[in-house]
């Protein structure tokens, strides 16, 4: 055990109107559990933008996009905070569907079976989504553009698909627009999984030659990781977009950078609980590597991350 360096803890004294950063480094100094490592964070990650050769990986489940915090995201791909992201099925869904149309906010107590039976809306936690906004919408519009962008291709990657569905949006606040725009791949591993995938599968039913390349993904993610002389991922949540960056990160000895938001426990043994040291363990994270694990909800922590990065970056 290196020698204990003993650091006061000092209190937070709001004593006037204080920036999101000057907040954080408050936070900081002051010993006070998740604040702690909410402040750690932001520095694992403003070190890992920094870092000239740094591949820098985004991963997140698509419930966040239902939220305002799609805002945030999207604003770090038009700043150059991200380089990859790997995601769900359900983030397609929702960036296109409040691309054309709109949420509207909700409450967790509503009456379920009224908000089916009534009025035909979809509850995602305190988010209301109405049929007409969310599989009517990508119904209407979806198949169309697969017939454009499938004329005479009989095979695809996801992150291919993806790209130039977003090439046809012209809406600055679309994370597949702004992907496009900015040269930013969209991997999602299961793609079926969701209303852009069944889309899809309509699509298939009337063309039966055509193949989703999810191979063509694999390689590339391969190649990117293999040649990144450094790698780094935020990683909000768990499952399958979780785990399919550090599945690549390993093949070259573990991330260098990682930052984990989640709410999960790491009690039941999921991947989505599991702490960053226990990828250590896989070789998945570098034991050096620059990490923190930050316990909460990413619609309240990515957001204060953010904003305090874009003041010190």
């Amino acid at each position: 055990m290196s020698e204990l360096e003993l650091i006061p803890v000092e209190d937070i004294k709001v004593e006037k109107a204080v920036t999101v950063n000057e907040l954080i480094n408050m936070m900081g100094k002051s010993g006070g559990f998740t604040a702690q490592k909410l402040a750690d964070s932001v520095d694992v990650i403003e070190n890992m933008i920094k870092k000239e050769g740094c591949l820098k990986i985004l991963s997140f489940p698509a419930c966040i996009m239902a939220t305002g915090t799609r805002g945030v995201i999207v604003d770090m791909v038009k700043n150059g905070y991200v380089d990859l992201i790997i995601t769900t099925c359900g983030t397609l869904d929702h960036d296109l569907s409040r691309t054309w149309a709109e949420y509207y906010k909700g409450d967790f107590n509503m009456d379920d079976a009224k908000l089916r039976d009534e009025y035909e809306i979809s509850r995602l936690g305190n988010v209301l989504v109405p049929d007409s906004c969310y599989g009517e919408v990508l119904e209407d519009n979806l198949l169309p553009i697969f017939e454009e962008i499938f004329e005479g291709v009989d095979s695809m990657t996801t992150h291919e698909i993806i790209d130039k569905v977003g090439a046809k949006l012209d809406n600055e606040d679309s994370l597949l627009y702004q992907c496009h725009k900015h040269n930013v791949p969209i991997v999602v591993p299961g793609i079926t999984d969701g209303s852009f995938g069944c889309q899809l599968w309509m699509y298939y039913q009337f063309h039966r030659k055509f193949r989703i390349d999810l191979f063509g993904d694999e390689q590339m993610l391969s190649e990117m990781t293999d040649k990144a002389e450094y790698t780094g991922g935020i990683l909000i949540g768990g499952g399958i977009s979780k785990h399919h960056v550090i599945w690549w990160n390993q093949f070259r000895g573990g991330l260098d950078y990682c930052t984990y938001l989640t709410t999960a426990q790491e009690f039941d043994g999921s991947l989505s609980g599991a702490q960053i040291r226990e990828a250590v363990s896989w070789g998945k994270v570098k034991a050096d590597a620059k990490k923190i694990t930050v316990e909460g909800d990413a619609t309240i922590s990515l957001p204060i991350i953010y904003a305090a990065l874009k003041e010190r970056l």
